[in-house]
């Protein structure tokens, strides 16, 4: 093919919609839609709630919800790859509604919530760093992971448990957090315990948030958990582990 039928051909692919890779389309459908939604009114308050600088289009979760559900079907990923790029594509933009889509549209495809993918989420976890990005990525996708893959997730799950970043470790405590009879209870007590001489508050509410939840599957447990080990523990942990306890027993 001559030289200039290649440039055409590019050029035509370029200015084509359908030929561009399928992660470009979505970061496009997904900006296009939320610019139509934005409400420029809004979006100071929402940064500010989120004590971030980063810019908002000002488009709430129920609005975001109506997008989310048109990419799960008009972008499904052929593979692991290809579900990895288009996370990515999303979680690169710029606007923090589109960070909350690329979270969202993870979610939505869960046979590609595999081992493979913490990379990725390690990824926007260490980027993100904020609690309205890491509890998502932690709860739905490390926690996913941990909980269907426990033992080839095991070696990468104790490292961040002690990794340099407060936001990797508190993905470590509150992975546990949907896993209820399913919880690996000595590695949850374990985490809890590694973790329980931190001063930082979201280590300390994560702790407490992780015991709270695994109360409402196993009490006697916890209880003994926390009999045992109280002195280590703080007393916004303590305070927050015992919640579901202290409502049950004044029933």
């Amino acid at each position: 093919m001559r030289r200039g039928n290649v440039v055409a051909t590019l050029r035509s692919c370029k200015n084509d919609p359908s030929m561009r890779p399928q992660s470009d389309q979505l970061a496009r459908y997904v900006t296009a839609e939320l610019r139509a939604l934005a409400d420029p009114a809004k979006a100071p308050a929402m940064a500010a709630y989120m004590k971030t600088a980063q810019a908002f289009y000002g488009v709430p979760t129920p609005r975001r919800a109506i997008i989310v559900r048109e990419t799960r079907d008009r972008f499904v990923p052929d593979d692991q790859k290809s579900y990895e790029r288009n996370v990515l594509a999303l979680w690169k933009l710029p606007y923090r509604e589109e960070q909350y889509c690329a979270i969202a549209y993870a979610r939505q495809h869960p046979r590609f919530i595999t081992p493979s993918a913490l990379w990725l989420y390690e990824r926007m976890i260490r980027e993100g760093a904020w609690w309205d990005f890491v509890d998502e990525i932690a709860v739905n996708l490390v926690g996913g992971v941990l909980g269907n893959f426990r033992a080839e997730t095991r070696t990468v799950i104790e490292r961040w448990c002690d990794d340099p970043d407060m936001w990797i470790r508190r993905t470590t405590l509150l992975a546990h957090l949907k896993h209820k009879k399913e919880t690996d209870a000595a590695q949850l007590f374990d985490h809890c315990l590694r973790r329980s001489h931190e001063t930082e508050f979201f280590i300390r509410k994560a702790i407490g948030w992780a015991l709270r939840e695994y109360s409402k599957t196993d009490p006697r447990a916890v209880r003994a958990f926390l009999k045992k080990n109280r002195q280590p523990l703080s007393n916004l942990t303590f305070a927050e582990a015992s919640k579901h306890l202290a409502r049950a027993n004044s029933r």
